[in-house]
């Protein structure tokens, strides 16, 4: 499924993690500069760099990888975290949009994450109503 091979990187050592914690914490600047120049990173871009920033100042090890934009059903079954058969039935219902290039169905990776962020939302707890 990846484009490019993965690439893994181990966590921080600790010192390096909490300096990390420190600079992330309660910042809203991230500038890249590439080569000296700087660079002003889109919304989802700068998103995911602060994402993998603060997972690294966690102490995690974390991967960082590409996905294709049309995933064949399997593919898209893995990164989902579900059965093929089961994406299959949920492209037949409708309920996860399907392209079609000639008898086989291509699935936009948006599509996936779009459906995966909506079963967190049905997981998240619900409120409990103040007493009365």
């Amino acid at each position: 499924m990846a484009l490019i091979t993965p690439r893994v990187s181990a966590p921080l050592p600790l010192e390096d993690a909490a300096k990390l914690r420190r600079v992330l914490d309660g910042g809203t600047d991230i500038t890249v500069f590439v080569d000296g120049t700087v660079h002003r990173l889109p919304a989802a871009a700068r998103d995911s760099v602060v994402d993998l920033l603060g997972r690294l100042s966690r102490g995690e090890s974390v991967t960082v990888s590409s996905v294709a934009e049309l995933l064949t059903t399997s593919q898209a079954a893995e990164l989902a975290g579900i059965s093929h058969t089961y994406l299959r039935n949920m492209t037949d219902r409708g309920e996860i949009p399907v392209e079609y290039r000639g008898t086989h169905r291509r699935i936009r990776s948006e599509h996936i994450m779009a459906w995966l962020a909506a079963q967190k939302t049905n997981e998240a707890p619900e409120a409990t109503p103040p007493a009365g």
